[in-house]
């Protein structure tokens, strides 16, 4: 803060507040005091206009017709400190639920905000912050949807402005598809009798929870009733705001009639149009496997942009970023992987069979990916699949910048480093069907980044810092033969989720805390566990009394824009540049 001390306006709660039928006070008769009605009444609230019969001749044209109309009513008096008493609800003992000053000298507006203190009823004055315990939002309103803007009465101009900024980025239709989308997995809950939805994710208020990329094997027969719900959860975090806003009543109708997994998608089908294999078109399509990198765009290979480009049919993983997919032209069809916890399986082969179809059908498909296609990317099942089905030579795979690798670096974190780390081990936090992999030892001058990992946290610290079941389990001149070094509680470790994303976090702890941070931080997939010394090679040790430190936001491609004018000023002038 600089050293200036937090104002209270500045320690606000935002909430949304159920105002149906309640009393408002509405005191002045301007403009403002006309707006006030106006928000009051859509509200659903009854407001009160509190005003001397002499303010008539001053009072604003829309509110003199909500007078007439008697959907506001007029107290033709000054106001007074009983009205907080006397005008309410019946079921609220008749004290006001609201009160907006819109008009009034200081010392008379501080008298009155004070009452509503005592009393406990929220108040807005006019152009006096310090009075208030109720703000009002610069609000966008399409539908269910409402997004609100405050500067806490710093500038109600700017923080119209910014509203307006922010309602002018979303795309069109996003309300009804919300609506849609909101009633979807409200029939969900009834059909498939959710008592709670798979994460507790069921409030506006709330980010993702640490479970919410849990992991679901076929033992888990409670979770498995879920499944639709956890799609309806991953289509609405994963899918770009543009894809969302496209949402129709058939793709509801969809969901609700096919579990995910269930190839019951026309989108999805495992013959080519117009028949089997043995009719399909002579001229055959190709496949293109594609990494998309960590996350920015910028950081797509030149080669995977012409890829984007050029392809007839985009199949991407859930995890490609929405900044990504915004590049693919808006006449390409794109599907999505239907992927949740505990369905990858069934939507690989939804994948590959609309991969399959398309190939056939003489088109070019991309399968896009995160990060890298041949790292953790099943980017080698996919080639070996299609190998089987002899079109092989129909597969050209492009790299992609590894999130492994550029996560820590945009994080701060050289995972070498000269007499701190001389090594790097990629790992998987997660086997196949959920399987937990052998736990790497701890070697002093090793940096290992763990994937797909933080869903279970608590699981792979324990594996790293004690023996597990398995190895106390053998004959003992086996375990010595295999005896491994563990981990240390102290080691330093940074997860990294959304690397090279707008909403990029680090948090920065140490291996006996780290479980702890991300069940109170909460989750924002997908993430990345580094671990090792090379933690603070360049950020140091954690303050001392600090468990964990959180940084947000993403600025490791700062100062990109300014660079690309200059070359492009020195070649324009004819400079020779390097």
């Amino acid at each position: 803060m600089d050293g200036q001390q937090s104002s209270p306006q500045s320690n606000v709660l935002l909430a949304g507040l159920c105002c149906r039928d309640n009393v408002h006070l509405v005191v002045g008769t301007n403009p403002l005091a006309a707006a006030r009605c106006a928000q009051s009444l859509a509200a659903g609230a009854r407001p009160i206009l509190v005003a001397p019969a002499t303010a008539a001749e001053d009072m604003h044209y829309n509110l003199q017709a909500k007078i007439d109309d008697g959907s506001v009513k007029w107290e033709r008096k000054p106001l007074e400190d009983a009205d907080l008493f006397r005008l309410g609800r019946d079921e609220v003992d008749n004290v006001v639920d609201a009160v907006f000053i819109t008009t009034g000298n200081r010392e008379t507006n501080a008298h009155f905000a004070a009452l509503c203190r005592r009393n406990r009823i929220p108040v807005n004055v006019v152009d006096a912050p310090d009075l208030c315990t109720l703000t009002l939002l610069s609000t966008h309103v399409d539908g269910p949807l409402q997004i609100g803007v405050t500067t806490n009465g710093r500038g109600c101009k700017l923080a119209s402005r910014i509203r307006r900024e922010i309602a002018a980025s979303l795309p069109a239709h996003l309300g009804a598809a919300t609506a849609r989308l909101g009633d979807a997995r409200r029939r969900v809950i009834q059909q498939d009798r959710c008592e709670t939805t798979p994460t507790g994710d069921d409030d506006d208020s709330t980010g993702q929870s640490a479970a919410f990329n849990k992991l679901v094997t076929p033992q888990d027969a409670e979770d498995a009733k879920t499944r639709r719900m956890r799609w309806l959860s991953q289509v609405c975090e994963y899918w770009p705001l543009s894809r969302l806003a496209a949402v129709t009543d058939e793709d509801v109708a969809r969901l609700l009639t096919s579990y995910p997994g269930a190839t019951t998608d026309p989108s999805f089908s495992s013959s080519p149009p117009g028949g089997d294999d043995d009719n399909a078109p002579k001229r055959l399509g190709r496949l293109i496997l594609a990494g998309s990198g960590p996350g920015h765009p910028d950081l797509l290979t030149r080669a995977t942009h012409r890829a984007i480009l050029a392809a007839d049919l985009v199949l991407a993983d859930k995890l490609v970023p929405a900044g990504v997919l915004a590049l693919i032209p808006r006449r390409t069809p794109v599907r999505i992987a239907r992927k949740f916890p505990g369905n990858a399986d069934a939507a690989q082969e939804e994948l590959l069979a609309a991969a399959h179809a398309g190939v056939l059908a003489g088109q070019t498909v991309l399968r896009l990916k995160q990060g890298d296609p041949f790292l953790y990317g099943r980017g080698g099942e996919e080639v070996a699949w299609f190998r089987a089905r002899r079109l092989g030579h129909l597969v050209a795979v492009l790299p992609g910048v590894t999130s492994a690798l550029s996560a820590p670096l945009f994080a701060g974190v050289p995972p070498t480093q000269r007499d701190v780390a001389d090594q790097v081990l990629v790992c998987t936090g997660t086997g196949k069907k959920g399987a937990a992999p052998a736990p790497p030892e701890f070697v002093a001058s090793r940096t290992v980044v763990f994937l797909m990992a933080l869903h279970r946290i608590t699981a792979l610290v324990g594996e790293l810092t004690t023996t597990t079941e398995q190895e106390q389990g053998k004959a003992a001149a086996e375990a010595a033969a295999q005896n491994r070094t563990l981990w240390p509680l102290t080691t330093s470790c940074a997860v990294v989720e959304r690397a090279s994303c707008p909403d990029q976090r680090v948090i920065r702890t140490t291996l006996a805390h780290v479980a702890e941070a991300i069940e109170a931080e909460g989750s924002r997939p997908p993430g990345l566990l580094v671990v090792g010394a090379a933690c603070e090679a360049l950020e140091g040790p954690l303050p001392r009394g600090r468990a964990w430190l959180v940084e947000e936001g993403f600025r490791g491609l700062d100062g990109l824009d300014g660079l690309e004018a200059m070359v492009a000023a020195g070649l324009e002038g004819g400079v020779a540049t390097a």
